[in-house]
């Protein structure tokens, strides 16, 4: 890396040694603490192991809007769910903190519902006046990947395995 590539800010994620995490998980990243006191944090919602897998765009999508309703209801402060690029996975930000079990508890109970529960018309904002790609939407690939991750359990810990 050049001294100018070093200088400029860079997101936690980029540092993130993604060959040590162990998926699906929830970890905490930080908390930004604004001007006047309020604090936000970040959340790492990682549900496949990096450079292993990727979820399909139409299933990620899905599952995105999905959760942009569950997580809300079950999540005080819930600001943003948005999804990685690399389709593994998303950030979840916050007002306040939370811990990452209860995060994890969230999550899988959000993934319960998509996975065993949901039918179409659960699925949040999937038209052209709602949606920028509407689509790009599969409940089908949502719930095959839903249940795959709860298979393998949703740790609370990036690098130890601690299911909720």
């Amino acid at each position: 890396m050049t001294e100018e590539q070093t200088s400029k800010p860079r997101p936690e994620s980029f540092e993130l040694d993604h060959t040590k995490v162990k998926a699906p998980y929830v970890r905490f990243i930080d908390t930004q603490t604004g001007p006047n006191g309020d604090v936000i944090s970040n959340y790492d919602l990682r549900l496949v192991q990096p450079n292993e897998n990727a979820i399909p765009t139409a299933g990620l999508h899905t599952i995105e809007h999905t959760i942009a309703v569950l997580l809300r209801e079950r999540i005080p402060g819930y600001i943003d769910c948005s999804p990685f690029g690399c389709r593994t996975g998303f950030h979840l930000l916050t007002w306040g903190e939370h811990s990452p079990e209860d995060v994890a508890k969230a999550l899988k109970e959000s993934l319960e519902f998509i996975a065993y529960e949901a039918e179409w018309d659960d699925v949040p904002a999937t038209t052209v006046e709602s949606c920028g790609n509407y689509r790009d939407h599969s409940l089908f690939t949502a719930k095959e990947w839903a249940r795959d991750i709860l298979d393998k359990g949703i740790s609370s810990d990036a690098f130890e395995r601690k299911v909720v």
